[in-house]
């Protein structure tokens, strides 16, 4: 194994704007309760999904085939490429936490088949070369550029944890003929959809090849200057859709489809973490905030409009309707990992976090081989996670998601060592002339233990900076939403069993002193079930409250109880026990409380109200036994109640 991160690189070789660089999966080890059986089951049956739908129920492989002949018909979407190459960067992560000869060989097959198809000149699409070859590069919406960030990816994923760089050198390939056709060139182009920016970044930090950097920086550029007339699809109706209405350091507000602009600010933020462009920065805060503040849902989720697959009006938050997708969330966790490197402030740790535990991992069933694309936050029973889809882009990205969990949880500067996520696990972090282990246990997100043993080389004077977890005071930053009842809890931390006094710094707890071999440091997260309610604008939760458990969200579930999930009403002053059910749903926390149910009598005519024992489990368990009703939004008053919902 050959592991090499791409931030490494950039830390070592260059004065940077980043305040902290992540601890790479490659030098994480997880053995979490929590996350590594979800790791085992992408490492199996996601990565069988993807396989078996990839090479044999589908036509992705043989297109690759097919272009290598030069001949033959294109089978599928004309993206279709892009779902091969995010299953090898699923599959790279997964490599190095599950060692699978045969997976690797598999793989190895596929990207043969995939240089093979490579033209002389770099250029790498199967939808072109088996159609038109002369059309290429002639409409923004036919991801071209979006199918090469996703092999560049891959490229860099497959050879950190493999050593082999055939798919590393396809893609550098392909960049250079991109570069070529487009910035040298400085010939006019939007990307439809953003992916190639935050890839060529990556290709940057791997390579410190400049002009990577120039043409991230180029293509950001391109936007909002009517760069994409005459290269845009003929059902074009607003260029917002792929944020082109405005030039991106002009941008303020959150418009169009929710994946596309997540990726394009990451591209953004790291172009910024190199540059120091202030003009990207001050956009990313003002957009971010209309994010967080206007159109982020409870569970982290984004996008509430499934006509756009993206951002309406703010405040405007429908639940059943709630689009959601699951890459958007995914993208949520990239933008703000990559907001929290450039400003050292936990807030964007706590929206990650947010959209990893509900949004994201919602998207992903427990058995790991059915899915959701869209990630509604109330059903009526018409919701079912689906095996397949015919745009196939969010199986893969789940996957890639959670097997590259240990990206997320570490980060060092010259003088600190970040712990972001709260996860079982040992790492190795090199700091100027020390190297530091960590390992962490913890019954998180279930209970609220925290133990690090903290193992320098050497005596060394540092910052061990830990998150406290914005859910202690608040369920997000802003005034979207609120604690019912105002709280802020403050943890207890300990070195060596002693109560230690910390400073508090941009939401991290920091314990400046002389580490040594087997420092224990534990901390205490106070657990409890908060009642959360929305801002007034927001007219669809009024008068209802989410109910939240550390950092999860929770949700009531028709196959738990006889009755509709729609119909229980939550009053102030509403009791809860928590439970640990090893049992149930691969074991969760339930929260069991006696609450008004309205029943409705058997002639149609009358409501009354029972009091019935209601059970709620965690947001993203929902829909593993067979689809049914399910609510997140309670209602706290029986004005709220719809009948006929």
């Amino acid at each position: 194994m050959v592991p090499v991160m791409f931030f490494a690189a950039a830390a070592a070789a260059q004065t940077s704007f980043q305040k902290l660089y992540p601890v790479s999966f490659s030098n994480v080890t997880i053995n979490d309760p929590f996350w590594k059986p979800k790791m085992e089951t992408v490492a199996t049956a996601t990565l069988d999904a993807c396989v078996r739908y990839t090479q044999d129920k589908t036509g992705r492989i043989r297109n690759f085939e097919k272009a290598a002949r030069r001949s033959g018909r294109h089978e599928g979407i004309y993206y279709d490429d892009s779902d091969v190459y995010k299953a090898i960067e699923a599959i790279a992560y997964s490599l190095k936490n599950y060692p699978d000869p045969v997976l690797e060989k598999n793989t190895d097959e596929w990207i043969e088949k995939i240089a093979a198809a490579q033209l002389p000149d770099g250029y790498l699409n199967t939808y072109y070369i088996l159609t038109d070859i002369d059309k290429r590069w002639t409409d923004m919406e036919k991801h071209e550029d979006y199918c090469a960030g996703h092999l560049i990816e891959a490229g860099i994923a497959y050879y950190n944890t493999t050593g082999k760089n055939k798919l590393l050198h396809t893609a550098i390939r392909f960049a250079d003929h991109i570069d070529s056709v487009f910035r040298r060139q400085n010939r006019p182009w939007v990307s439809g959809h953003q992916e190639i920016e935050l890839a060529l970044m990556k290709l940057y930090h791997h390579t410190q090849n400049k002009k990577y950097l120039e043409l991230a920086n180029w293509f950001l550029e391109q936007r909002g200057h009517g760069n994409g007339k005459g290269v845009i699809w003929d059902q074009w109706k607003d260029p917002e859709y792929c944020q082109d209405g405005l030039p991106v350091k002009d941008q303020r507000k959150i418009t169009g489809h929710a994946v596309r602009a997540m990726y394009l600010y990451t591209g953004a933020a790291d172009v910024a973490a190199v540059t120091g462009d202030a003009g990207y920065t001050t956009a990313m805060d003002a957009i971010w905030q209309d994010v967080v503040f206007h159109h982020m849902y409870i569970t982290g989720g984004i996008g509430a409009q499934g006509s756009n697959e993206g951002f309406g009006k703010p405040y405007d938050l429908p639940n059943a309707t709630a689009y959601c997708e699951t890459c958007a969330s995914v993208g949520m966790v990239f933008w703000n990992q990559r907001m929290n490197m450039l400003s050292g402030n936990a807030k964007y740790i706590d929206v990650l976090e947010r959209s990893l535990y509900n949004g994201a991992l919602d998207g992903l069933s427990l058995s790991g081989d059915r899915f959701f694309y869209g990630n509604p936050l109330a059903s009526s029973g018409n919701h079912n996670r689906s095996e397949w889809f015919g745009t196939a882009c969010c199986p893969s990205n789940i996957a890639r998601l959670v097997s590259s969990l240990g990206n997320y949880i570490y980060g060092s500067s010259s003088n600190a060592v970040w712990v972001n996520l709260f996860a079982g696990s040992a790492a190795g972090i090199q700091m100027a002339n020390n190297k530091v282990k960590l390992s962490m246990e913890t019954g998180y997100p279930w209970k609220g233990n925290v133990k690090i043993v903290v193992s320098p080389e050497k005596k060394q004077q540092f910052e061990l900076r830990i998150r406290i977890p914005g859910w202690l005071s608040t369920p997000a930053p802003g005034d979207l939403y609120r604690y019912e009842t105002p709280e802020t809890d403050v943890p207890e931390i300990k070195v060596n069993g002693v109560l230690v006094q910390y400073t508090v710094d941009q939401g991290y707890a920091v314990i400046k002193r002389v580490w040594k071999k087997e420092d224990v440091l534990t901390m205490e997260l106070p657990m409890k079930v908060r009642r959360i309610v929305s801002n007034p604008a927001v007219k669809q939760n009024e008068n209802r409250v989410a109910l939240q458990y550390g950092p999860l969200v929770y949700c009531v579930e028709g196959a738990d109880d006889a009755f509709a999930a729609k119909h229980v009403i939550v009053p102030p002053g509403t009791g809860f026990k928590t439970t640990f059910e090893p049992a149930l749903l691969g074991g969760v926390n339930t929260l069991v409380f006696n609450a008004p149910v309205v029943t409705i009598s058997g002639n149609g005519l009358s409501v009354s109200t029972l009091t019935q024992k209601v059970t709620a489990i965690p947001y993203f368990s929902w829909n593993n036994r067979g689809a049914g009703d399910m609510q997140v939004w309670l209602p706290s008053a029986i004005q709220k109640i719809s009948i006929n919902e």
